[in-house]
């Protein structure tokens, strides 16, 4: 059995020790899982989506912490260390509290007569929830990596299961239509059990899944809904359920367009759970009051206006630029964008280059992202032209891009920094490091 004594001889050992990155499938982790005994006994709710889970998974974690629960919630991928995908009671877990359960996992693993291949997603995913069923825990968050239907998390039956959005995103995986992706994300739901959609038109292949086993299906707009007028940050809102009314709330302290449809499926899965966790409006309050989630449309402090996003498809994009939209008069606006050669780059592009004038594009550390000049083509392609006050520039690293935005923009400007985990994180890791 293969042991190492820090947490980052594992990740590097795992990085390589399955022969893809990505592999479907619940059938090897299934035995693993089993050979784990591996049992949650508090209530799960597992958030799945196009777009919107981290944020949802965000105001879940709390709104339940707020009302005095202990929580762990588990999400992917992570901006700047490892043990931000296990969170417990509002930490990160620390390496020490994580290496028994990589431990025990190996050992579950090599316990066959042919040990079972993991992905690093399948074997760290097993040791997160490992982890999570040696605490006592009041209730488990888990977000879906990929899909839903064959992610690793769907190893484990949510009492209750949350699908935020549904856009074209991981076609190779998932299928080229809404109504295949739809399919794959709906493999979340339970019969008898809770299954929230956020999308407001869900495509017909979600509803039918989750008729066909017997789900409880709560549809946005249908079964629960907000009320209230965005764009005003002094305004209240109102979330309708079919049992419940939470009025008067504050918008939630995440920013941007979308969050009042995240927070609306965080309360109606709240709603769904009130007898086995219930949360006062109090606790509502609070927990909107405080939730954080770094790189979801997080404006930092100072001029020039800095904004991270995460957003790399093109219905995030869209989001972004109407989030951008409505930040009020900047006299230009950089971007530091960086992708996977694999996203509909084009896509997003298109929705953004009304807001952008100057793009510094970037290479990111990894084979499957799209080099700076692939980047700058395809910006050509779809009419960003060059300019007194447009230009278009080349970077090999994140950090190199935002420090060229830097230099040129002015206390009047912004610089919007996107595309990918990996940009954001390059830009926090630059950040920090001018900090010390």
């Amino acid at each position: 059995m293969t042991t190492f004594s820090s947490l980052a001889a594992w990740l590097e050992h795992l990085e390589s020790a399955h022969p893809v990155g990505i592999d479907m499938g619940l059938t090897r982790i299934g035995k693993v899982k089993d050979a784990l005994g591996l049992k949650l006994d508090c209530p799960v709710i597992t958030v799945g989506g196009t777009n919107g889970k981290g944020s949802t998974c965000a105001m879940l974690e709390a709104i339940l912490r707020a009302g005095g629960y202990r929580v762990g919630c588990h999400t992917s991928p992570h901006l700047l260390e490892f043990n931000e995908r296990a969170r417990i009671d509002g930490r990160n877990a620390t390496d020490e509290e994580l290496l028994p359960h990589f431990e025990a996992v190996e050992a579950a693993r090599t316990r066959f007569a042919e040990p079972v291949s993991l992905t690093y997603f399948e074997f760290t995913t097993l040791a997160i929830l490992h982890l999570y069923a040696s605490l006592p825990l009041d209730a488990v968050i888990l977000e879906v990596g990929l899909g839903g239907r064959l992610d690793a998390v769907n190893i484990i039956d949510a009492d209750c299961a949350i699908v935020t959005s549904i856009d074209i995103d991981h076609t190779e995986y998932l299928g080229d239509t809404r109504e295949k992706i739809a399919f794959e994300k709906a493999g979340i739901f339970r019969p008898g059990r809770p299954a929230i959609c956020a999308d407001p038109a869900p495509p017909q292949t979600l509803i039918d899944h989750a008729n066909a086993i017997g789900a409880q299906l709560w549809l946005f707009g249908r079964d629960f809904r907000y009320e209230g007028q965005a764009g005003s940050e002094r305004q209240q809102w109102s979330y309708v359920g079919p049992t419940l009314r939470r009025s008067a709330l504050a918008y939630p302290a995440l920013r941007g367009a979308n969050q009042l449809i995240n927070t609306s499926a965080a309360l109606a899965a709240l709603e769904a759970l009130r007898d086995r966790l219930p949360v006062s409006a109090q606790d509502l309050r609070l927990g909107l009051a405080n939730v954080e989630l770094p790189g979801r449309f997080q404006v930092l402090p100072g001029r020039p206006s800095v904004v991270l996003d995460v957003g790399h498809n093109p219905h995030a994009a869209a989001v972004l630029a109407q989030n951008l939209g409505s930040m009020g008069f900047f006299r230009y606006t950089y971007a530091v964008f960086g992708a996977m050669h694999d996203k509909d780059i084009a896509g997003v592009v298109k929705h953004l280059k009304d807001e952008i004038d100057h793009w510094c594009v970037t290479d990111l550390p990894l084979g499957r992202a799209a080099r700076a000049e692939d980047l700058e083509k395809i910006l050509r392609e779809v009419g960003v032209e060059e300019g007194p006050d447009s230009s278009i520039e080349c970077f090999k690293t994140p950090a190199e891009a935002f420090q060229d935005a830097l230099s040129r923009a002015t206390e009047d400007d912004r610089i919007a920094v996107f595309g990918s985990f990996y940009t954001v994180a390059g830009v926090m890791v630059y950040r920090k490091s001018r900090q010390h």
